[in-house]
């Protein structure tokens, strides 16, 4: 799919996703240096419905999945978006693709750094079993991220600086541009805490699935943007504490 000209623009062909119908669309910059990026939460997966813990496990959406990547890519598609990244599970590829039809963007990227944190022997528990299974490591999941290690998986601290680092890039590579990432809860919410200094289980935003949440990359410096996202399939984000910005250190 090539983008066209018209006039000092350049317009591109996407999808209405109410439709069907080709549209087209410009091809939209920012006035500055700083890279907007629309972190999108996948779709609904069955585990999803089951509350367990997907971790890396590469499950499909299913129909309601579906339809929240239908409802993101609609809020989207209009926005001009330039690029459209997500982690390697089916899930975000799904969300992903159906986004990039509707903002017309030809090709999706697969970045590893936005993969879901490895929950190890969590991995596919309910929040019950995971408590009963190791109970030390679950109360600092809960209540101090950053000190907590999965059993058997990853360290959230690692995961997070891993997410901010997949961050930067596309803020490096897209300087000026509106670009899509396609991710998981607990990574968006483990750059949320960054972002907002939360502590405690306030570190747990609410995050519906297949909600957006706007964030602005400027030199290694990410802070959330002045947009409302969208809220998703589940309950609305409550409102933020004070905001603050990242560093690049």
């Amino acid at each position: 799919m090539v983008p066209r000209q018209c006039g000092d623009a350049a317009m591109t062909e996407g999808l209405d996703v109410t439709t069907g119908d080709r549209i087209t669309l410009p091809r939209v910059h920012t006035e500055t240096s700083s890279c907007l990026l629309y972190l999108v939460r996948h779709g609904t997966t069955t585990m999803n419905i089951e509350n367990r813990y997907r971790g890396r496990r590469d499950i499909p959406l299913d129909a309601q999945g579906y339809q929240d990547a239908v409802d993101a890519a609609r809020f989207l598609g209009p926005r001009g978006i330039s690029s459209v990244y997500t982690g390697p599970l089916r899930r975000t590829i799904a969300t992903a693709q159906i986004i990039a039809d509707a903002a017309g963007v030809p090709d999706i990227r697969i970045l590893h750094g936005l993969i879901n944190l490895d929950y190890g022997a969590w991995e596919g528990m309910t929040a019950e079993e995971s408590q009963m299974y190791d109970p030390v490591a679950f109360h600092l999941y809960r209540t101090s991220p950053l000190d907590c290690v999965c059993p058997d998986g990853e360290r959230l601290n690692q995961a997070q600086e891993r997410m901010l680092v997949a961050l930067r890039l596309i803020g490096d590579r897209h300087p000026g541009e509106k670009v899509v990432a396609v991710t998981h809860a607990v990574m968006i919410r483990l750059v949320m805490s960054t972002i907002l200094n939360l502590s405690g289980e306030n570190w747990r935003v609410p995050l519906g699935r297949g909600s957006i949440t706007e964030v602005v990359i400027d030199e290694g410096r990410i802070a959330i943007g002045s947009g409302p996202g969208y809220a998703g399939s589940t309950d609305a984000p409550e409102m933020p504490p004070e905001l603050r910005s990242a560093s690049s250190s």
